[in-house]
């Protein structure tokens, strides 16, 4: 695929790739209008939105609609040029594709580990590093999710004045716990995304309370996942305690008693390579996949050389160019994996009509982006060129370095859920809608594809890399301004989301199976 790095943005259509037969409309674009390109004269045949596809000749029916030279679909019917290309004229059909394991494996030049990149982190007592400092709140079950924000609400600013480092208590509530089946997948999903969190590098200090008669026991929770209590992991259930009101105030106390040893620390300097990034987009549109998702891909191609790891998930998102990734596997055993988890969501998804299946949310339709395969496209490239070191489930900790693939639903809450149980200490999220979206214990720096959403989303949005089609700033640059602006984040600046106080709605463990 090739890079849209010195490509010219100058003109209202923009050529991807010389073997494309469509272009991006780079701004709205009106009936009868007539472009210069390429030495020839494109005629609009329609009013076409900003970040949508032109036909750029005669497309036949049933020829290969190309973007980047690879397939997103096929033409539903003759299109003439300057035609809009769109959901209502590409058809979505499945094509086989080649994994072509490791062969685009190219060797990282690594930075020597005394010249890398440093950030202020937080060294927790094992060595693992974070990047905030907060007490988390657990509820086993949703019967319990009331009392853990109750004492979360506790713990006002005016109340952790005495305790200026410490970013905050938090409830991590959840709605399930009971009323499914034990043992499930489902189940031990649950149970790993709630014990990540607890030994997540940006929690000081956690509190686990159960109602007494879930399926999810809060005792069998904490042996099966290895949770040691002590004076960082407290636990506690409800009927035991009391009732509602006793363990708010039991709650309180514990947390008191966390606060001291919480503050005390000191954030010192520490390699990159201690970072671990989520990568996320949501909201996409026609530009993510040629502004922000490229940009991001080139700065984790950075933090990769400095030691540091990338964490591509998202797998209905890959869905039509997982050959791609494929292809930068380090084994076949590697490749192998992320393609039997696309054949799990294949039987997951079957007679659903799921985003797996083609059908892209109707925010990602009106950014110009027409079915799955499309929306893949841009999504993949989030990841940047280095190999593929392994794959994980949901949730699963993750004990490698460089750029890794875990697999989980495109549903950003619940993607980023597990990128941070399986020990991000920072989201980076990609947005061509808008997306309002922020991410407790680990901080989320938003992306924006678009210089004109960026502008009239300014308070929610950290940078712009809609600078790239505006001109001036190539791919390389804004990697390299979003790799700083990581350095920055991990070091205690506050991102926009953070600013703005999100991120305690945003624990969303993945729901699967059977619900009774």
């Amino acid at each position: 695929m090739q890079s849209v790095t010195d490509k010219d943005f100058s003109r209202p259509l923009i050529r991807l790739n010389e073997a494309d037969n469509i272009f991006i409309a780079k701004e709205v674009l009106s009936l009868g209008q007539q472009i210069e390109i390429g030495g020839g004269i494109v005629r609009m045949r329609a009013q076409v939105p900003a970040g949508h596809k032109v036909a750029a000749r005669r497309i036949e029916r049933g020829e290969p609609i190309r973007k980047y030279d690879t397939v997103i679909g096929l033409a539903a019917r003759t299109i003439e040029a300057g035609e809009h290309v769109h959901s209502h004229n590409i058809e979505f059909v499945e094509f086989e594709r080649d994994p072509g394991f490791g062969l685009d494996v190219k060797p990282v030049k690594y930075v020597p580990e005394e010249e890398r990149a440093t950030f202020m982190g937080i060294v927790r007592p094992d060595g693992r590093v974070g990047t905030r400092n907060f007490i988390g709140i657990f509820s086993s079950v949703n019967c319990s999710a009331t009392a853990i924000r109750k004492i979360a609400d506790w713990f006002t600013e005016e109340r952790l004045a005495d305790y200026p480092n410490v970013d905050g208590v938090v409830a991590f509530a959840q709605t399930s716990g009971c009323g499914m089946s034990s043992p499930s997948y489902h189940f031990d999903v649950l149970r790993r995304t709630i014990a990540g969190y607890v030994r997540h590098p940006n929690l000081a200090g956690a509190l686990i309370v159960g109602l007494g008669c879930e399926r999810n026991q809060v005792a069998d929770l904490v042996t099966s996942q290895g949770l040691i209590e002590g004076t960082r992991m407290r636990a506690m259930v409800m009927q035991e305690v009391g009732g509602t009101q006793q363990t708010i105030e039991a709650g309180i106390a514990a947390v008191k008693e966390m606060l001291p040893a919480a503050n005390a620390i000191q954030r010192q300097r520490v390699s990159a390579s201690h970072i671990k990034v989520g990568l996320e987009c949501g909201g996409s549109d026609g530009f993510s996949g040629i502004t922000a998702n490229p940009a991001l891909g080139a700065a984790m191609d950075i933090l990769v050389r400095h030691g540091g790891t990338a964490i591509l998930s998202e797998t209905p998102e890959i869905h039509g160019v997982e050959n791609m990734l494929t292809r930068r596997a380090v084994t076949p055993e590697v490749g192998q994996k992320l393609l039997d988890r696309l054949e799990w969501w294949k039987e997951y998804t079957k007679g659903q009509n799921a985003q797996f299946n083609g059908v892209v949310g109707h925010g990602n339709q009106q950014g110009g982006l027409a079915n799955i395969f499309e929306k893949s496209l841009g999504s993949a490239m989030k990841a940047g060129t280095t190999p593929l070191q392994a794959v994980y489930e949901y949730a699963e900790p993750i004990d490698k370095s460089g750029f890794v693939f875990m697999d989980s639903p495109g549903y950003d809450p619940v993607a980023a859920t597990g990128q941070i149980a399986s020990g991000a200490n920072l989201i980076c999220f990609t947005t061509g809608r808008g997306s309002m979206f922020g991410s407790k214990p680990a901080p989320t720096i938003k992306l924006a594809s678009n210089s004109p959403m960026y502008k009239r989303l300014e308070g929610d949005m950290d940078i712009n890399c809609g600078q790239v089609i505006d001109g001036g700033v190539t791919i390389e640059e804004m990697g390299q301004q979003i790799f700083e602006h990581i350095l920055r984040s991990a070091s205690g600046q506050r991102t926009k989301s953070e600013l703005l106080g999100l991120g305690d709605n945003e624990f969303v463990p993945w729901h699967l199976g059977v619900v009774s």
